[in-house]
């Protein structure tokens, strides 16, 4: 912090609630910044003594003037409650533990009253706070604004190799199947199934099945057996993200006769042929040759599944025809599956609230860049799980996987934290 003779802004929530403010309202209203506290504008006030909102201001984040010396009181108070753990200059040596130096100032008296409210989990830092006051809380705050980022992390000595398009690779890897199975999955050889319209959970699955020899077929057998556990995911998010089609075959049985058989498979398959559950195949549009072969297989026993070989005991030969030339008429649904998005493209969207590269401007949105990984790592997973409560980030971390998680946690942690001011204009 740069000490002057004059006083320093903080702007931090003086009463119970907070309201989303306007960029008028922020223009008119003193904030605080990153790296330092930005001296005030305005003349010498007292002590602790909020300032006057402007005319047509919300009275639920104004500005605090605050001096050096109250800044050492709260350096005084961080030594005795936070310092343990967040260290005496904000930064954290211990795992799990949040940097929280130049963190914005309304930022971190937001976090310390919801422990102190009882709105996040139990946790050490609730017996931190509880015996603080609104006034500590305020000082504290404002210290740990004031103190140096932390440094971001080093970068690996060796540039981790760029991953590849999943999709794309997927793309490159399906020109061994497309004789059988088409280029986009959607089959015209009679007795090879469709590919398209299944997750690629139940894709890889029947992959491996073919693999092992659960499944049995000459031919699918060494192709399968090549394929790395990455390429069949890769092969599958292609099929599932391609266009759904029927297979470009026709079958031989009675599809009215086969709506009516068909009665018993909705449970799982669903009424025309489109599964809810990622690991059961959708039927609609498939193959009919295939089909029929497949429901003989486990009528046999040469495919092993004792929930279908029971569905199918009393089927006869007509019987399997019709129910796969209705299954086959259907139209099939592409499955809920999305497209993975580079991490330049999840730390684009991140950097919408965060700032650029992780330097929030907002003096209610924390800054990421230069945390520590396995905090942003927790953090992120909280939100997933609804340990942490935020619509906005619960929706996106929820289609998030553990490898994005931790690629974006290791991406913001070495950025570099910079300053931003925050300053006082005078009123229009």
């Amino acid at each position: 912090m740069r000490e002057d003779k004059g006083l320093s802004s903080v702007s931090l929530a003086t009463t119970h609630e907070l309201m989303p403010m306007t960029a008028s309202t922020l223009r008119r209203i003193a904030t605080t910044l990153l790296a330092g506290l930005a001296l005030a504008l305005h003349p010498l006030v007292s002590t602790a003594q909020p300032a006057k909102p402007a005319a047509g201001a919300r009275a639920e984040l104004r500005p605090i003037f605050v001096t050096a010396p109250e800044i050492a009181e709260g350096r005084r108070l961080a030594e005795v409650s936070c310092a343990r753990c967040h260290g005496i200059h904000g930064i954290s040596s211990a795992i799990g533990i949040p940097h929280i130096a130049a963190q914005r100032a309304p930022y971190i008296y937001i976090q310390m009253r919801e422990y102190l409210q009882g709105k996040r989990p139990q946790s050490p830092m609730t017996g931190a706070v509880r015996f603080l006051s609104d006034d500590a809380l305020v000082k504290v705050s404002a210290y740990y604004a004031s103190q140096d980022p932390p440094r971001s992390a080093a970068a690996p000595a060796k540039a981790p190799a760029q991953k590849p398009d999943p999709v794309q690779a997927g793309r490159a890897a399906a020109g061994a199947c497309a004789g059988c199975h088409g280029d986009a999955g959607v089959t015209e050889t009679p007795g090879s199934p469709n590919l398209i319209g299944f997750d690629p959970k139940y894709f890889v699955a029947a992959m491996n099945a073919y693999k092992s020899g659960q499944r049995k077929n000459e031919v699918m057998k060494p192709m399968a057996a090549g394929v790395s556990e990455a390429e069949l995911n890769n092969l599958g998010l292609f099929y599932a993200l391609q266009k759904p089609a029927r297979a470009a075959t026709k079958g031989t049985g009675d599809a009215a006769a086969g709506k009516t058989a068909a009665g018993g498979c909705s449970g799982c398959h669903g009424d025309k042929g489109v599964a809810s559950d990622p690991a059961t195949p959708s039927l609609a549009g498939q193959d009919a040759q295939y089909l029929a072969t497949a429901t003989q297989a486990y009528k046999d026993g040469t495919r092993k599944d004792e929930t279908m070989k029971g569905a199918v005991a009393e089927l006869n030969e007509k019987t399997i025809r019709d129910i796969a030339a209705f299954y086959a008429s259907q139209q099939p649904q592409a499955p809920k599956v999305r497209k993975p998005l580079s991490l330049a493209e999840w730390a684009e969207r991140c950097d919408r609230c965060h700032g650029i590269n992780g330097n929030s401007t907002d003096p209610l949105v924390p800054a990421l860049a230069a945390q520590r990984t396995d905090w942003l790592e927790h953090v992120m997973n909280a939100y997933r799980t609804g340990a942490r409560k935020s619509g906005a980030m619960g929706a996106m971390m929820s289609v998030m996987s553990d490898a994005e998680i931790k690629d974006l946690a290791a991406h913001y942690s070495r950025q570099t934290a910079r300053a931003v001011s925050f300053i006082v204009l005078p009123p229009n």
